[in-house]
């Protein structure tokens, strides 16, 4: 460069467009040397980095792709779980319901059978106080035969007298209760 600018100075005129083959010959040598240089120290370096480079980007890809899969295995596993997670509760509810029928027939025939059972008590009951009610009616028509008996032997009226008196008094017997 030094030299094209030299000769521009010394007048020469147009000196970028003169040629000159010593110069030439020169710029040759050193882009030779230069490439020469560049092939034997810089070019393996810089292929070697590239090389390295590339493996790290192939290996982050493939480790990514390795993620990407396991991520899709796992987010498969995932649904899969859910389903049978959704199958079991599924099942669980309808077992639930299975049971809560079970355990509703079961309270209803409790109940029909404690109903049977009251209305067999309040029956008995019933009974009971029907005889009772007998009874106390007995005791009573015959406290009342006793005193028409004696009234009618205090009366001594004859047959038909003594028959009209005791229909009479059967025939009053409701209007005393």
């Amino acid at each position: 460069m030094t030299l094209i600018f030299a000769e521009a100075a010394s007048g020469g005129g147009g000196a970028i467009l003169n040629f000159n083959s010593g110069f030439a010959i020169w710029v040759a040598i050193t882009l030779i040397i230069f490439l020469a240089v560049m092939g034997k120290y810089a070019v393996p370096l810089i292929m070697s980095a590239l090389t390295e480079r590339e493996e790290r980007i192939k290996d982050s890809l493939e480790s990514a792709e390795k993620a990407l899969a396991k991520a899709e295995q796992i987010s498969k596993d995932n649904d899969k779980a859910l389903q049978q997670a959704e199958v079991k509760a599924q099942k669980i509810r309808k077992e639930a319901l299975e049971d809560a029928e079970v355990l509703r027939s079961e309270k209803i025939e409790q109940a029909k059978k404690d109903a049977a059972n009251i209305l067999e008590d309040a029956r008995n009951t019933i009974e009971q106080e029907k005889k009772r009610a007998l009874n106390e009616l007995r005791d009573e028509v015959a406290d009342l035969a006793v005193k028409s008996a004696s009234m009618i032997i205090h009366a001594e009226l004859d047959e038909k007298k003594n028959r009209k008196l005791v229909d009479s008094f059967i025939n009053d017997l409701p209007k005393m209760n």
